[in-house]
């Protein structure tokens, strides 16, 4: 009976783990094989629009990159975008979306709306809704004094000239 990983055993018998590259030499009448090692080199622009000017092509230094220091090598490079899309928000002109990218975080859809100012004023207003909604639950009386505040324009009025505690806690940290 086959045991479970022997699919595994076989790729590892007959298939090198890596790439090898041999050729056929003579050496003295004699032939020999030698292998070459694998070295593999990318070139690709991976800044985007870069903020300042990239040395000569001819000038670039290789690097090495792998999952440990791929973070460290985004953040160096500064992988940047600088584009404009219709604003489907206010259904006006256009809007200028300009992304920095300093790891690979960076790349989340919440992460890409915290860099593009009228997104970031739409997620913080979701998330504002969604602690309202969660400091509601369970509020018998909550759920009427929101519908009253929101049927009263002059109590709504008010209410949204009020200071907001976050404003005095980042007047404090500066």
């Amino acid at each position: 009976m086959a045991s479970s990983n022997s699919g595994q055993k076989f790729i590892a018998r007959n298939r090198a783990p890596r790439v090898q590259i041999e050729y056929d030499v003579e050496v003295y009448g004699a032939e020999r094989k030698i292998q070459l090692p694998f070295v593999m080199g990318v070139m690709a622009d991976l800044v985007g629009k870069p903020v300042d000017n990239l040395p000569a092509v001819d000038e670039r230094k290789f690097m090495e990159i792998d999952v440990d220091n791929f973070d460290e090598r985004m953040k160096s490079l500064k992988p940047r975008v600088a584009f404009q899309v219709d604003n489907t928000l206010t259904g006006e002109g256009k809007l200028n979306v300009d992304l920095t990218f300093d790891s690979m975080e960076d790349f989340l859809p919440d992460a890409v709306a915290r860099k593009v100012e009228p997104l970031n004023a739409l997620l913080d207003a979701r998330t504002q809704l969604s602690n309202l909604l969660t400091y509601m639950d369970g509020k018998n009386g909550a759920e009427e004094l929101i519908a009253k505040i929101l049927k009263d324009p002059t109590l709504l009025k008010s209410l949204s000239q009020m200071p907001d505690k976050r404003d005095g806690e980042q007047a404090k940290e500066e």
